[in-house]
Parts: structure tokens; C-alpha cells; sequence
């Protein structure tokens, strides 16, 4: 028997279904299990209360797969698992045209270390853990016979992985490559996306409800779009009848696809101005240009990676809230979001609240927002909800 026995009194985050067990809760490791292995997980007392895949090279020594001491890991069991997962979304996949949705959260869908995204008939998935790598093969086969999968492809490219003690990997797993642009529709708009080189799997899929929730604010508007990648946003308010739209990112291949994706649009070029450079560094200059926006949008990648430069990350939140403050007149709305799981929602309130102080202006929250519903947070591992954003009003 390959197993991990508990430290007495260390059961009790496993009583309430987390599904994260940390090396410093384990007394020890019978069986000398591999790397990415199924081992029975035990309370001191011997009660077996789960299964989950062992990482010896992680603090997070052990991901729980299932909490039933009765349910076997084995190929048929990833099936299932992929198999609900994909049919809890089936709603967000009917309709005409093409699709981007996630179909497995990870850890809010049974799933630790495993994500897939749908681009119309392409999966793109991410084996991040060494549980998730060790039953790779189990879970594209499952994939492949999902209705209407074309290709399967990996990316596995993500700086975590190392943290396990495995290397980085992309390419084909299962069926055709797919092209070097994928078309997906949302609402009214349609994007290309770029699943071989493009951020993540592609796509931020987690801020689809929000990006429709603009057409709220656009109409008439002038827009700043900052880290604005493929231009999401953008598109997003000029569909809905924004004037003018300007997107700011420091990344060359990103603002060419979101140049493409205003085309695919049928978007007046005249509309949309693409600036490449550092958000920080244009806004600054244009804060002291005078130049000002009706609506602002800022949703930057993660500046919180580890507690110990959470403080650091915290400036950097600030900085940037201070400076769209400063581009917003009154009845100005603001679109602010931290993807930073370290940065708690009050937290970031306070610094926004802060950035608003500074910057001489008063402002209300007039919407919290989140990550779409196809990325669930589990009830019993809250680190699963990652996306927090506030909708601001300034009112002098």
C-alpha cells in the first residue's frame, strides 16, 4: 500500500473537503510512492479519508482526487469527472457559431492540476501538477471523445510547473493541429485567438461576463483599454457604441491580433488607436497632457506572486488606480480588476479607495465583479476564487 498518514489532528481541513494537504501536515510516506502517484491518504489514527496524488518536490505534497475512501483513481474516473464538468457548460456552448469556454476549473471541478479551455472544435489544456501529468494519457483520451473535438493541444507552459519539478511542454496531444488562429464568438462580438503563442491557453475565457457588462457604460464614450492584450474590451465597448477605444499593451504580437479583431468586427480603424509601451508610463504622460476618458478599464496580469512581494504589488495597484483617477472626469466609470489570488477583496477596496483619495476625486463602487461563472469557485476551496474587480463612479 502506497499511503501518507496525517499528523494527529491534521485531518480536520480534510473533514471540510479541501483539497490541499501540505508536507507539514504529514507524519509520513509508506510505500515509496512516485512522483504523480495515487496514495490513500490517512488520519494518524489509520481512517482512510481519501486519495489524492502525491508531489514530493511541492510543500503541497498531496492534491486530494476524491474524498470517498470507496471511489478508485483510475481512467474511468477522469472520464466521469471531464465528462460532468463538460456538461455543466453545455448551456454556454449552445447557440450558433463558435465558442470559448472553460470546461475544467481545476480543483472546483474535482480536477486538481488540470485545465481545459474550448475554442470551438479545439481543447487547449494545461497539465500543471504532477498528478495531472501522470494521468495525462487518461484524460485526452476522455477529451478526444467529447462530441464535436476536433484537436486536442497542450499547453503546459506555465512557470508552475517547475515548481513541481516538471518541465515546460506544448504541441499536439490528440488529432489535428489547429490553425494559427482560432475564430470564437461572444455575444455580439467575434475574436481571433491565438492558441499555439497567445497568453494562457488564448483567451481570458474568466472575463467574458464583464466584458459584456461594458456595453452598460460605452455608448457615446471615449475608452482606455490598459493591458488590454488582444483588445477584448475594446471590442467590446465599440459594439456597443463607444466613439473611440484606445488600447495600451507593451506586447507588439498582442496589439496586432487586437488590430485583427477589430476588422473581424467590421470596426471603423478610425475608432480604435493601438499604443504599444508600458501602461504606468503612458498613462503618467498622459495624465500630464490633460487628455481624459469617459471609460477606463484596468486589468492587469498578476503583480501578487507571492506573499512576500505582496506589499510591493499592493504599490503597484495603487499607482495605477491613481493614475486612471486622474484620466476620469466626473460621471467618469472605471473598470478595476486585481487576477492576484494573495490580494484579498478588502484589500484591494482599501487600495482603491486610497488611489481615488490621492488623486483628489470621490468615487463609489457601484459593482463588485468576478470571474465568469464557467470558472466556479468550490465552496470548500475558496483560493479558487482569484478574479475580483470593482465598477467605479466618480462623483466630483
Amino acid at each position: 500500500m502506497k499511503a501518507i498518514v496525517l499528523k494527529r489532528g491534521r485531518e480536520k481541513s480534510l473533514m471540510r473537503r479541501h483539497p490541499w494537504i501540505f508536507s507539514g501536515a504529514i507524519a509520513r510516506v509508506e510505500g515509496r510512492p512516485r512522483a504523480g502517484e495515487t496514495v490513500d491518504i490517512l488520519a494518524a489514527e489509520g481512517a482512510l479519508l481519501g486519495r489524492g496524488a502525491y508531489s514530493p518536490r511541492s510543500q503541497m505534497t498531496v492534491r486530494v482526487w476524491t474524498f470517498d475512501p470507496q471511489e478508485e483513481v483510475s481512467p474511468e474516473f477522469f472520464a466521469d469527472r471531464l465528462s460532468r464538468a463538460a456538461e455543466s457548460r453545455a448551456a454556454l456552448t449552445a447557440g450558433k457559431g463558435p465558442h470559448g469556454v472553460r470546461l475544467v476549473n481545476a480543483e472546483s471541478d474535482g480536477l486538481p492540476g488540470i485545465i481545459v479551455d474550448r475554442y470551438g472544435e479545439y481543447l487547449v489544456v494545461q497539465f500543471l501538477t504532477t498528478g495531472a501529468e501522470y494521468w495525462k494519457a487518461a484524460v485526452v483520451e476522455a477529451l478526444s471523445r467529447l462530441e464535436g473535438v476536433t484537436g486536442v493541444y497542450e499547453r503546459s507552459d506555465a512557470d508552475v510547473r517547475e515548481k513541481e519539478g516538471l518541465t515546460k511542454l506544448a504541441g499536439v496531444l490528440a488529432g489535428a493541429e489547429p490553425p494559427d488562429l482560432v475564430e470564437i464568438r461572444e455575444g455580439p462580438c467575434r475574436f481571433f485567438v491565438d492558441i499555439k503563442r497567445g497568453h494562457k491557453t488564448g483567451f481570458y475565457l474568466d472575463q467574458r461576463e464583464n466584458r459584456a457588462m461594458i456595453a452598460e457604460f460605452a455608448r457615446e464614450a471615449a475608452m482606455l483599454n490598459c493591458f488590454s492584450y488582444t483588445g477584448g474590451f475594446g471590442i467590446a465597448a465599440l459594439a456597443a457604441g463607444a466613439v473611440a477605444a484606445t488600447n495600451v499593451d507593451s506586447s507588439a504580437p498582442a496589439l496586432n491580433l487586437a488590430r485583427q479583431n477589430a476588422e473581424l468586427n467590421g470596426i471603423d480603424a478610425s475608432t480604435i488607436e493601438n499604443v504599444e509601451g508600458d501602461a504606468f508610463t503612458v498613462m503618467r504622460a498622459w495624465r500630464d497632457e490633460g487628455r481624459m476618458f469617459d471609460v477606463i478599464v484596468l486589468d492587469p496580469p498578476k503583480f501578487a506572486e507571492s506573499k512576500a512581494n505582496l506589499s510591493r504589488a499592493s504599490r503597484g495597484y495603487k499607482d495605477i488606480n491613481l493614475l486612471a483617477f486622474k484620466l476620469l472626469g466626473p460621471g467618469g466609470i472605471l473598470f478595476t480588476f486585481s487576477c492576484s489570488g494573495l490580494m484579498e477583496p478588502e484589500l484591494f477596496q482599501k487600495i482603491v479607495s486610497d488611489a481615488a483619495l490621492d488623486a483628489g476625486c470621490e468615487a463609489q463602487i457601484i459593482r463588485r465583479l468576478g470571474q465568469a461563472s464557467d470558472h466556479p469557485t468550490l465552496l470548500s476551496f475558496p483560493e479558487s476564487s482569484y478574479l475580483k474587480g470593482f465598477i467605479c463612479r466618480v462623483v466630483n
